[in-house]
């Protein structure tokens, strides 16, 4: 039986490197797929990993229609026995529906990969529509971490390593920080809640009680 899985877990826990491993993996079993993404720190029709590993991917643009684009293959005599979806919280909650339809009248098995909730800690769309939907969610089990060591659980966006907590929901950035460009930062529930980024810890919090030899990290 095909299934709809929905591998989740906060920014920096490995999921788009778990995505192109279960690509590789299902390919060396001689079965063919199709890698879907959008939004990708690497920019359009790429997945790529932090790790430095990527791979060409097909870019999911709010029209897209997954369940068009799967059918015209096959009619046209291609083979897909599953598809690898990152940055599926982006997707609308209609092409997680599409999605639910390939496992359940094609039997493809859909592998999705994405975070749930966005810097205001609020579910994406995407997100929202999968866990009402998956046959089976996965929580990552590499744990990404606050700066003050415990486990991270919430996304913040920075800018100059500041949080905010206004904007636009989709506003692609990295991990890494350049001077005053949006960037992001995993952080523990309680550091969210007081918006106390690595930055502000820094700056703020005397040296013996923060973490890893003094240095937040």
């Amino acid at each position: 039986m095909a299934e709809l899985l929905y591998f989740t877990g906060t920014m920096d826990c490995g999921k788009s490197t778990l995505a192109l491993q279960m690509d590789h993996n299902h390919k060396a079993r001689g079965r063919l797929g199709r890698i879907f993404t959008s939004h990708d720190r690497a920019g359009e029709s790429v997945l790529s990993s932090r790790l430095g590993l990527a791979a060409t991917a097909i870019e999911v643009r709010p029209e897209f229609d997954f369940w068009d684009f799967v059918v015209g293959e096959l009619t046209q005599g291609g083979r897909i026995d599953y598809v690898v979806c990152d940055e599926a919280q982006f997707y609308s909650a209609l092409q997680v529906e599409q999605l639910a339809r390939l496992v359940d009248e094609l039997q493809i098995d859909v592998f999705c990969f994405g975070i749930l909730t966005d810097f205001r800690a609020t579910l994406f769309p995407g997100s929202a529509r999968l866990v009402e939907l998956a046959d089976r969610m996965e929580l990552l089990q590499v744990e990404a971490l606050c700066w003050c060591g415990e486990r991270a659980t919430h996304n913040a966006r920075t800018i100059g390593g500041e949080m905010v907590t206004e904007g636009e929901q989709l506003v692609v950035g990295d991990i890494v920080s350049h001077d005053h460009e949006v960037a992001y930062e995993v952080l523990c529930r309680r550091h969210h809640r007081r918006r106390l980024t690595q930055a502000r810890a820094r700056a703020t919090l005397s040296p013996e009680v923060l973490p890893f030899g003094g240095a937040a990290s």
